[in-house]
């Protein structure tokens, strides 16, 4: 998708576009921002803009080489995305940009960190430069990240890396520290109406309840209207008014299967890790919420049809219990990401919220 097409962002675009025209983009780069945001379409937009045989001035929309601003320091540049490169990256064919995404175990492996690096090591096949995105960079082990330090320390000078994140401080240190790290702010409600109606299908009015209870994220505007999200945000409504009657442990452990998807399919250790952290993101919208109503602040609601028991769960987890549950679920989370085991942490939350 070429940058000009992508809804959202109208600040960073320019001047990342700018940077890949004027060949000033840092060789590792961590794209930064909550899931949804569109990281992972721009780092492929950015891709396109590098390889694309018949680029565009985007300011003007006409090819680049007839351009009179071509040698400018403002100059920016877009794909046309038309041609076959750029064609190809978007079907994910073209030799030059490979991708990386989480395997079995839901993590990110060294084999895969390494195979990537030796393909980075030699000149572009076709294109003009290599690009690798390492997509949820985050869930990549320790040794896969200490694999990755040579090639981010000392990049080969055709090599454009893009480590996408929603979470940037599970990463090393050492990483980061090599890394600049561009931070994607959330999209606007209009945005992701515009986009479930166009790209998803969705009506006005279901696109515009499906965005105001998605924090700014795509991803979970299409899951919300999906259904997933509603099926997640009740069984966290269950499970916090569970965890509200009382210390009862017997009875908080139990209550720790409302976590999981109510399937009786077997389901790999990945999956419902997947499963949890999607509960855990619908859990600490509600908390925030209750603290919101707690507080009397002005902030919208992101559940706002869920008020009534929103203030009757506040008043449950007053005295700061709030905002501790609320570093509870971030802290399970972590220790997700961190490939903990999912009952586990369940039992952990529902033992300490």
């Amino acid at each position: 998708m070429p940058f000009r097409d992508i809804v959202g962002h109208r600040v960073l675009l320019p001047v990342f576009s700018r940077a890949v025209a004027n060949d000033s983009l840092p060789p590792s780069l961590i794209l930064a921002g909550i899931d949804g945001v569109g990281k992972r379409t721009i780092a492929m937009s950015a891709a396109q803009a590098m390889n694309c045989t018949s680029p565009l001035s985007a300011a003007r929309k006409i090819p680049v080489e007839a351009s009179v601003s071509e040698s400018s320091a403002g100059q920016e540049i877009d794909a046309c995305g038309k041609c076959q490169a750029c064609r190809r990256i978007a079907d994910g064919v073209y030799p030059d940009v490979h991708m990386v995404s989480p395997g079995e175990g839901d993590v990110i492996r060294i084999e895969q960190v390494r195979a990537v690096i030796e393909q980075v090591g030699y000149r572009p096949f076709e294109g003009r430069r290599r690009v690798v995105i390492i997509d949820s960079a985050d869930q990549m082990v320790p040794p896969a990240q200490n694999a990755l330090l040579k090639t981010l320390e000392e990049p080969p000078p055709s090599c454009q890396l893009f480590l996408v994140t929603s979470r940037p401080d599970m990463l090393l240190d050492t990483v980061r520290s090599r890394c600049p790290q561009l931070r994607f702010g959330p999209l606007s409600v209009e945005a992701i109406v515009r986009l479930l109606m166009v790209v998803s299908g969705f009506d006005e009015h279901a696109a515009r309840a499906a965005a105001v209870s998605a924090g700014g994220s795509l991803r979970r505007a299409q899951q919300t209207g999906a259904g997933d999200f509603v099926a997640a945000r009740e069984a966290a409504v269950e499970l916090l008014e569970t965890v509200s009657k009382g210390p009862d442990s017997r009875a908080r452990l139990a209550s720790a299967k409302i976590l999981f998807a109510r399937s009786g399919s077997r389901r790999t250790a990945g999956v419902e890790r997947r499963e949890l952290r999607f509960r855990l993101d619908a859990l600490a919208s509600l908390i925030r919420d209750m603290e919101v109503v707690a507080s009397r602040a002005s902030e919208p609601l992101a559940n706002a049809d869920l008020e009534k028991c929103l203030r009757r769960l506040a008043a449950d987890f007053g005295r700061g219990r709030g905002i501790r549950a609320f570093s509870i679920v971030d802290r399970a989370m972590e220790a997700v990401a961190s490939n903990a085991s999912p009952k586990v942490v369940a039992d952990w939350i529902v033992c300490n919220l």
